[in-house]
């Protein structure tokens, strides 16, 4: 009998059993004196002493708030020191920090704030096109008299304590700076004394990822879920103290301040954010003049820095390593990846949210045509099975669901047990939802997705979501939303409508109704006005042949990945 598709990370290194801030702590102390964070567009710079101070200040202003353990506090900002400032503080504290992606309009604020019943929010004044200041303001217009901590908004009932960013005031709302002032001797005590009573598996994270229901989910994360893998991300790619690691991707994303922070963090490296949002010529000027060692990114965040009109003007030689992630990574990429930027030792890291993120990660001496054919081998401690469709394990090389099981899957989905019960079986198995193949030494190729996931440039947009918001329209009969291939983003939106009678829509027409009420990246950038959809005998809609026949009207070709 040919043998299962069943791995498991066996290990001599051992997990972390400890908070985040209890590593926090020894980190800061074991390098202090080295660099640990550089936010070029801040002109900042701190060493792991100068962080940890900064770290504690605002820890303890947020105890003094009235905040404590196992309450959750949002974050809704671009990438900046504020966010490392407020992972490490909030973990320190004991609280649950929400990611709130900085794409989000109102309607999506409004949900993720009272799904996990947020009791603070840190923001930012604005970010590219959103004016973030004035979508809370329009959700709790209360703010405009109440004293700042005492907010009682009607539409954000959990809501009490807006704290934001910058050097302008804001009625109702406290301002991040003062809470970096001193803290006392006693409130120091008091903090440390706090840090003995967490426990490395209490929540610290909460992170949306999108619902094939439409509606967000709280994906929950503890401690031991996030610090041992990025850990074990860092250790895969071999980072050590003094190395310096270019982090483009955003914090908000388990890529920044997992794989990012986390994987600085335990190494004793340098988080170096070269801008507040991908910029790929700020990327390359980073590394040139940091000397970074590494640089993460999605395939797309790679092609525009190798595709940039002044990429040969700049010195790329001190780049060794890195991870490509987020979304399938084209071959021709990864290659170009490896022979124009320096990076020989460049890896490919496969994972979900859920899962702390990453579970296949590829080895830095395995051969090039694995590491560019394939996501690698299973993570240190985690097991991961390929299953049929009975759930039975399958041979190797035969495709079938990658279900994983470890210290990294997540506590479940906040406030969500039947979610949790569909995507965690009682064995403990997270179930991804994508078809992989294993192969007889053990290299994962990820082959398909069972669920309709799209994923753009990086981000994971469930159709349904989209499809749900576009039935509010009303000159909208039906909609179906699917993927389609890009050349530069990996998949694009494409939208069917069949418009109601009598009814007359453009395509402006739907993007207009979008605008400033769903994420820009959820606006579909093709859309088809239609009289009919596809359908099985039994009356359900197959979506992969919309998704064919845009392919051959649109002249689009899938591009071959790991």
């Amino acid at each position: 009998m040919s043998e299962l598709s069943y791995v498991h990370g066996a290990s001599d290194k051992r997990l972390i059993g400890q908070t985040v801030g209890r590593f926090f702590d020894e980190a800061c102390a074991r390098h202090g004196a080295r660099e640990a964070l550089v936010v070029r567009h801040q002109n900042a710079r701190l060493t792991y002493a100068e962080l940890r101070l900064k770290v504690d200040a605002l820890a303890c202003s947020l105890i003094r708030l009235g905040l404590a353990p196992g309450e959750r506090i949002g974050i809704w900002s671009q990438n900046n020191l504020e966010w490392a400032l407020t992972q490490f503080a909030t973990a320190k504290a004991g609280l649950v920090l929400v990611n709130i992606n900085p794409a989000y309009r109102r309607s999506e604020l409004e949900y993720a704030l009272n799904k996990v019943g947020c009791r603070a929010l840190i923001l930012s004044p604005a970010f590219k096109s959103s004016d973030y200041l004035t979508m809370l303001g329009d959700l709790a217009p209360e703010l405009g008299h109440c004293e700042p901590g005492l907010l009682r908004a009607h539409a954000l009932p959990t809501l009490e304590i807006v704290i934001r960013m910058g050097g302008d005031r804001s009625p109702g709302m406290l301002n991040f700076d003062d809470l970096l002032a001193s803290p006392s001797r006693d409130e120091l005590g008091e903090l440390e004394l706090l840090g003995e009573k967490l426990q490395f598996d209490d929540p610290i994270n909460i992170q949306f990822t999108s619902g094939t229901t439409g509606n967000p989910k709280g994906a929950t994360l503890s401690h031991h879920n996030i610090l041992n893998n990025g850990f074990f991300v860092g250790e895969a790619i071999r980072l050590v103290p003094g190395d310096r690691v270019c982090i483009p991707v955003p914090l908000y994303h388990c890529f920044g301040m997992v794989m990012g922070n986390l994987g600085c963090l335990t190494h004793g490296a340098t988080m170096v954010y070269p801008a507040e949002a991908f910029e790929p010529l700020a990327v390359l000027q980073t590394v040139a003049d940091e000397k970074c060692t590494a640089s993460y990114g999605v395939p797309t965040m790679f092609i525009a820095q190798l595709d940039h009109p002044e990429f040969s003007r700049f010195d790329l030689s001190s780049l060794r390593t890195g991870i490509m992630a987020g979304s399938p990574c084209p071959i021709e990429v990864m290659k170009r990846v490896i022979d124009k930027m320096n990076m020989g030792e460049v890896t490919i890291a496969y994972g979900m949210t859920e899962t702390s993120p990453v579970s296949f990660q590829s080895g830095t001496d395995d051969s090039i045509e694995r590491r560019v054919s394939t996501v690698g081998r299973v993570q240190p401690h985690c097991e991961v099975k390929i299953v049929d469709t009975d759930g039975r394990i399958v041979p190797r090389g035969t495709p079938g669901e990658l279900c994983t099981r470890g210290y990294s899957v997540m506590l479940g989905y906040w406030g969500d047990e039947a979610k949790t019960a569909e995507a965690i079986d009682r064995a403990g198995w997270m179930h991804t939802g994508d078809i992989a193949v294993i192969d007889d030494e053990g290299f994962c190729n990820i082959v398909g997705r069972i669920k309709d996931m799209v994923i753009r440039g990086g981000e994971n947009i469930y159709p349904r979501e989209i499809e749900e918001f576009l039935y509010r329209h009303p000159k909208i009969l039906d909609v179906q939303v699917v993927g389609v291939p890009d050349k530069k983003y990996g998949e694009e939106l494409c939208a069917w409508i069949i418009v109601r009678e009598g009814e007359k829509l453009s395509e402006d027409e739907v993007r207009a109704f979008c605008q400033g009420q769903i994420a820009h990246y959820k606006i579909p950038r093709y859309i088809s006005f239609v009289d009919s959809f596809p359908m099985t005998v039994t009356g359900k809609i197959q979506k992969f042949q919309i998704r064919e026949k845009m392919k051959q009207t649109l002249g689009l070709q899938d591009s071959a990945t790991a």
